[in-house]
């Protein structure tokens, strides 16, 4: 949950000059900053989170739909509300070790995601792709993942460009159940 906002200037007392500027503290962030729930490998299953989120329900992993080969899941640390990501259940690193099956997959659960945000939220564009390694600004680089990130006209303000802080209108719960809600069927 967000702290209220403050400008009270006896709370900048020993930390610096206080300013007009009011604080939207957003602790939850800080586990992502430290890295909490990355692997400490490139192994699958050395506390790789995309290995281990399939064996959860999907209202404890977060998980909008499951395929053969690929599940869709909400991010965490998300963008945007809505920011889901494709994933291979197997544990693979680079786009180009897929399998034919699992290519096709990914395509078809990026498409289906499009598609569900766009129903359910009424997106009116996306950010698609993926980060293939470290230096790329893979988050968690062993385990192959395809980000897809919803937008709409405005959601870019002062609050992400200066304030560095993005405000989210919904719990990741409800997001997911109305995800999988508007979830196309093959």
């Amino acid at each position: 949950m967000l702290a209220r906002m403050t400008s009270e200037p006896e709370l900048q007392i020993g930390v610096g000059s206080p300013d007009a500027f009011q604080r939207l503290w957003t602790p939850h962030r800080m586990a992502y900053i430290q890295g909490e729930n990355k692997p400490t490998s490139g192994d699958a299953g050395d506390g790789c989170p995309f290995c281990s989120i399939p064996a959860k329900s999907d209202e404890d992993g977060l998980i909008v739909a499951r395929g053969e080969t690929v599940y869709a899941v909400l991010n965490l640390y998300p963008y945007n509300g809505g920011h889901m990501m494709a994933v291979p259940y197997r544990h693979v690193a680079d786009y180009t070790d897929l399998t034919q099956d699992e290519t096709l997959e990914l395509a078809d659960f990026t498409k289906r995601a499009m598609a569900a945000l766009r129903h359910a939220s009424g997106a009116q564009g996306f950010n698609l792709g993926i980060n293939q390694g470290p230096v790329a600004g893979a988050g968690i680089a062993a385990h192959l993942h395809q980000h897809i990130v919803p937008r709409w006209g405005g959601d870019t303000n002062f609050m992400p460009v200066v304030g560095h802080t993005k405000v989210l209108p919904q719990l990741l719960a409800d997001t997911r159940r109305m995800l999988a809600e508007a979830w196309p069927k093959a």
